[in-house]
This record gives C-alpha cells, sequence and structure tokens, in this order.
C-alpha cells in the first residue's frame, strides 16, 4: 500500500466516482507527475544542504585548526574574517533551504550599549489612524525604542526607533506602527553603516581589522568577527542584484572580460598563490550617426559600461 501526500495546489474532484476511465488516468499521471517533481526539488534541496554544510565543517576546521596558529598574526586576522564572512553566508543559505527555522544552541553573547556621546536621531514610527475600529479615539500609552548605529561620512550617529503605543480604553486595542524592513534583523548596523563597511572593505581594501580599529577611535567597539558577519550577510542579500547584472551581462552581443592576478593566501598552508579577479563589461547602444563602432570599446569615451 502506498500513501501519497497531495499538494494543496491539486484540485481533486468531490466526487470521484463520477469520473470515467480516461479521466482517473489523466488525474493518475498529472499526481505521479506532481510527486516526482517534489521529490527532485527535495532531492535537490538537501543536497544543497549537505554541501552547504561540509563548507561550514571546513572552513570552522581552517579557522580552528592547528594550521592556522601558524600564521602570522597579520595573514591570521585576514584570514579569519574572511572565514567570519562566509560562515554568515552559509548560515544564512541554510536558514533559507531548510523548513524549520533551526534552533540556535550558541549562547547570545550580551550586547554591549551604544556609546551615550554618540548624537541621537529619533525616528518615530506611528500608525497611519489613531481612530479604533469600534470609533473611539487612541491613547498612547508609552513607546518602544530600539538603537541602530547608523554612519554617515566622518561621523556616527545612533537612529532611536520610537514607535508609539496606542490603546483603546473601550476595547482594550493595542496598536503599534510596524518597524521598517533591515537588512540584519534585530542588529544594530543601519544600512548606512553596512554601505560603509562593504565599500571600505571591496572598494577601499580595508582590511576589518583595521576597519575596527578605525571605529574604536570614535569609541565604537565592533570586533572583526561580527564586520565579517554583516559582510556576508550582506553578500547574500546582495545576490539577487549580482544575478540580475550577470543576466543583463548575458544578453549582449559582445561581451568584454579582464583578469586581474592577485596574491590569495591559501588557508592551512601559510604562503599564498596566484588567483584572478575577473571584471566584464559590454558596449553600450551606440548613437545613429555612428557608421560602426570603434575597433576597441574602451576607445571610445562614455560609451562603455562597467559592472565590477
Amino acid at each position: 500500500m502506498v500513501f501519497v501526500a497531495l499538494s494543496t495546489s491539486m484540485q481533486l474532484p468531490r466526487d470521484m466516482a463520477q469520473m470515467d476511465a480516461q479521466e482517473l488516468r489523466d488525474l493518475a499521471t498529472a499526481l505521479f507527475a506532481q510527486v516526482t517533481q517534489k521529490d527532485h526539488e527535495l532531492k535537490h534541496k538537501q543536497l544543497k544542504i549537505d554541501q552547504l554544510t561540509h563548507e561550514m565543517a571546513v572552513l570552522k576546521r581552517w579557522q580552528f585548526g592547528r594550521r592556522s596558529e601558524k600564521l602570522n598574526p597579520a595573514q591570521r586576522s585576514l584570514l579569519e574574517e574572511t572565514i567570519d564572512a562566509d560562515l554568515e553566508a552559509i548560515e544564512r543559505e541554510l536558514e533559507a533551504l531548510q523548513t524549520e527555522r533551526p534552533t540556535r544552541t550558541k549562547s547570545v553573547p550580551h550586547r554591549a550599549a551604544l556609546p551615550a556621546h554618540l548624537p541621537r536621531r529619533d525616528v518615530p514610527h506611528e500608525p497611519d489612524s489613531t481612530v479604533c475600529s469600534c470609533g473611539c479615539q487612541l491613547e498612547r500609552i508609552g513607546e518602544e525604542i530600539s538603537e541602530r548605529l547608523d554612519y554617515q561620512p566622518g561621523s556616527f550617529e545612533v537612529e532611536r526607533h520610537v514607535r508609539g503605543k496606542w490603546v483603546c480604553r473601550r476595547c482594550e486595542t493595542l496598536i503599534q506602527a510596524p518597524i521598517p524592513a533591515q537588512i540584519i534583523d534585530k542588529g544594530i548596523p543601519s544600512a548606512g553603516l553596512l554601505a560603509h563597511v562593504l565599500v571600505s572593505k571591496f572598494a577601499d581594501h580595508t582590511p576589518l581589522y583595521r576597519l575596527a580599529g578605525i571605529l574604536e577611535r570614535s569609541e565604537v567597539a565592533v570586533p572583526p568577527s561580527t564586520l565579517g558577519a554583516w559582510v556576508g550577510v550582506c553578500g547574500v542579500e546582495l545576490s539577487p542584484l549580482a544575478e540580475a547584472m550577470k543576466a543583463d551581462l548575458l544578453k549582449r552581443a559582445v561581451l568584454h572580460a579582464d583578469e586581474t592576478p592577485v596574491s590569495m593566501l591559501k588557508p592551512g598552508l601559510g604562503h599564498t598563490h596566484k588567483a584572478y579577479i575577473w571584471s566584464y563589461g559590454v558596449t553600450a547602444a551606440w548613437p545613429a550617426y555612428c557608421k560602426r563602432p570603434p575597433k576597441s570599446p574602451l576607445s571610445t569615451t562614455g560609451l562603455v559600461e562597467r559592472y565590477a
């Protein structure tokens, strides 16, 4: 006897006894195809979970193994911040793949309060209407405040998200405005600070341990491991943008590529090996007055789009 779990998207007739033989065959074929597709999706998802779990185990072995202790402090700092970013990105992908959110066994570290000397900027969140559904005027009875560390070029400030609590005394209904979605849920960094961290690391080539020292001079203590976790989360959240840029590049008739050799530290060996960074570019649409494009896509200023 075989028991088949049917999806809610498959609508079965109320009375199968009224169906003829051909309709029953078509129904059985459709159900079998749906079960096969679901089984294929589950196998693919489990394969991806096993792959990410293996990558996480390898990264942790590199981070805490004996070979990492042989590296000098500068090399070890660069290795650890990269591993922290990769581990956080893998954990975010695993949470997205698993149907049930896993319960984290590790203890949640105590978060230090944001420095009191930094200026505060209130961002109020109030409901659109302060009139209850029963017709009574709502009364403000309190508020909830959550703070996020923000960065403006050259200065830090703290965003105080103030959510007023409104209650109806007649029907005892409590209303609060929802807080805007954040890149890191329940985290302290705002979008401006995360953008500053990404630009400092990838555009200004500032290692995270140096960036942590820069923040510390402003009396803002953020360890490099936390900065690495932020970079990993941002990498996962920006993946749709990267896929969209890739899809747009592949639609072009001509695709130009450039390779830049860099020295990359090989974890566990204590020395570097040659790696490459690939950048791609495409030629934009040529103006109507151009009879033909120039020989080099870089020879005409303003007619080249760059994708990093």
